[in-house]
């Protein structure tokens, strides 16, 4: 046993890290019976929807796909929050019927909806490698008991309603999510992209000091050095596996971040521009533009 172990929670993983930084949400906001003929469609909102059935049975329908009956507990999530319908039919419902007011008779299904979202709306690829749709089956091996355990526990939480019991189903789909995000790299879904970075031990090493210290002076040797690779072999593995060179990402992450603090605090272009790791005002303001298209006075204009 080491003389001095740590015993603090002080140094988050590369995944807890982003979503901590991007801060992370989740919302169950629709519990309830369907009955009859129904059809709901949630997309539109810029978040991620999903639904979880409590009891019963749904038909998925998805552009391109056929009809995926869905039953007691199965979960549909939607990354890129693409236009769905759930509904009570294999046959697709028309238009006019989806998201139409509920009947109150027939065979009912109950079901949750609800959504992921990142309070921080840092445009960044953290879900562009997931696909349009992910359908976790009751009775699928890549569900597994730590998902099949969650959902009984929300489910639980919303029969007996107990006190906080609204925090509490908010936070079991957090956990959720995060179990999504596990499964779809262990089913070798995330090879690329960013969140297949953050499952790397050597790439997540050096993604967490850009996350953590944005405003350091780093380099593409220094940030090799995190990984403990060569520069190149680094600068190769990063570039393929994320899709951009790591000093791309890293301005691309200083300049989201600063996006970030001009919607949200009162701190001066000087200011962010030194904590995004620049000491001239000027070179902040150059790249900023040239990452994100607009001078940083634009996002200050329309938060006035």
């Amino acid at each position: 046993m080491s003389q001095n172990p740590n015993i603090y929670l002080n140094d988050p993983d590369p995944l807890s890290e982003l979503l901590t930084r991007l801060d992370l949400k989740a919302e169950v906001y629709v519990n309830g019976d369907f009955c009859g003929s129904w059809a709901v469609d949630t997309a539109g909102s810029k978040r991620i929807p999903f639904h979880l059935i409590g009891s019963g049975s749904a038909w998925l329908h998805f552009e391109g796909k056929t009809p995926q009956q869905l039953t007691t507990h199965d979960l549909v999530v939607f990354p890129h929050d693409a236009h769905h319908v759930i509904s009570s039919s294999a046959t697709r419902p028309a238009p006019a019927l989806v998201n139409a007011p509920i009947e109150h008779e027939g065979e009912a299904t109950n079901m949750l909806c609800g959504f992921f979202e990142f309070g921080n709306p840092a445009l960044f690829p953290v879900l562009a490698a997931l696909p349009s749709v992910i359908v976790l089956k009751s009775d699928s091996e890549q569900k597994g008991q730590r998902v099949a355990g969650l959902i009984s526990q929300m489910l639980n939480e919303l029969q007996q309603r107990q006190p906080g019991f609204y925090s509490v189903i908010d936070q079991i789909a957090f956990l959720l999510f995060i179990e999504l995000l596990r499964q779809q790299m262990a089913s070798g879904e995330l090879e690329t992209g960013l969140l297949g970075a953050l499952f790397d031990a050597r790439l997540g090493k050096a993604l967490n000091a850009i996350h953590q210290g944005p405003e350091k002076p780093w380099t593409l040797s220094t940030l090799a050095e995190q990984a403990f690779m060569s520069r190149s072999t680094f600068a190769e593995m990063f570039s393929k596996t994320v899709g951009l060179s790591p000093m791309k990402y890293l301005t691309l992450w200083r300049m989201t971040q600063a996006r970030h603090m001009l919607q949200t605090t009162q701190l001066s272009v000087s200011q962010i521009a030194q904590q995004s790791g620049y000491e001239s005002e000027a070179a902040f303001r150059k790249a900023y533009r040239n990452t994100l298209g607009e001078p940083p006075g634009v996002v200050r204009a329309h938060k006035a």
